[in-house]
């Protein structure tokens, strides 16, 4: 849904991406600090229950992310590798914040409907990265969905900030949604792959 905006941030993040590169620094490097960043933040704040601010240094590494496919762009960088990190490093950042947030639930935050609900979150949010992952390997397409990542960190990473500040509800109501609409996304991936089944001879080797 957000990649409609992609022109717009092009306009914010380009420039940025312009002054970073002549630093030197290359994109792999913004991947991976931006990867640490925000496992830090996860596993540092949330599981201590300070979740504002925990989202809020997330939210900081999250977007400095961003400017490694403009370096990369700018720098003629852009290569498999940098494409195959860029995408681990996204579920390892993922797996981050929602351990984060179970691992709070499960001790000082004692709440085992936000721990299933989290879960539940974590794990539908690997199924729908990796049912593209594994259809793009078979060479079918399956680049849609309602919640994609940006979608998703922003309705988890509001839901946890404003829980932090004292907002009732407010992280239930963000993982029930985002558990909603990682189902309906896992279901428009499945069924945009078997569509795809059906059609043996627009299949990539045959």
């Amino acid at each position: 849904m957000l990649n409609r905006l992609r022109p717009a941030l092009a306009t914010v993040v380009t420039p940025v991406g312009r002054t970073l590169a002549r630093t030197g620094v290359t994109p792999n490097v913004i991947t991976v600090l931006g990867t640490a960043g925000v496992a830090a933040g996860a596993l540092a704040f949330y599981p201590r229950g300070e979740l504002f601010w925990g989202s809020v240094v997330i939210t900081a590494f999250v977007l400095f992310d961003m400017f490694d496919g403009a370096v990369a762009r700018i720098t003629g960088k852009t290569g498999p590798w940098g494409a195959f990190l860029d995408s681990t490093m996204d579920r390892v950042a993922d797996a981050a914040i929602f351990s984060g947030l179970i691992l709070w639930f499960t001790t000082g935050g004692d709440n085992a409907l936000l721990t299933w609900l989290a879960l539940y979150c974590l794990v539908s949010g690997v199924v729908i990265s990796y049912a593209k992952a594994r259809a793009e390997g078979l060479g079918l397409k399956c680049d849609v969905g309602i919640a994609e990542r940006a979608e998703r960190l922003i309705i988890s990473l509001t839901g946890a900030g404003l829980h932090g500040l004292g907002v009732p509800y407010a992280l239930h109501v963000a993982l029930v949604v985002l558990a909603v609409l990682g189902t309906i996304t896992v279901a428009q991936r499945f069924h945009t792959v078997y569509v795809q089944t059906k059609q043996p001879t627009e299949r990539v080797g045959q």
